[in-house]
């Protein structure tokens, strides 16, 4: 099943997401084939960060905050909040997609 992330960044954290960003990708870069959609929350002006969003295919909700509890972000404190939810998709996704 989809779980979707929603995790908000601490503030003044800026920082410390450049830093361990490389990490991350490499983190997700593990479970590419199981990423139904990922990318930064951002603020109306489209650039200033506020968190990441993923959704990502695991086998059950424990998996799924396995797989969170070692995700380079979480282990550097990077997040101020972090949930997990089942997500199942109905519409097809047409829109949103980087070219």
């Amino acid at each position: 099943m989809i779980h979707t992330f929603f995790l908000i960044d601490k503030p003044e954290s800026a920082d410390l997401r450049q830093r361990v960003r490389p990490e991350h990708k490499a983190y997700l870069a593990a479970v590419a084939d199981r990423i139904a959609f990922a990318g930064p929350l951002v603020t109306d002006d489209g650039q200033t960060m506020l968190g990441s969003l993923l959704a990502i295919d695991f086998d059950s909700r424990d998996a799924a905050h396995a797989w969170l509890a070692d995700e380079p972000f979480t282990r550097a404190g990077l997040y101020a909040s972090t949930s997990i939810h089942a997500f199942v998709n109905l519409w097809p996704q047409k829109t949103g997609f980087p070219a």
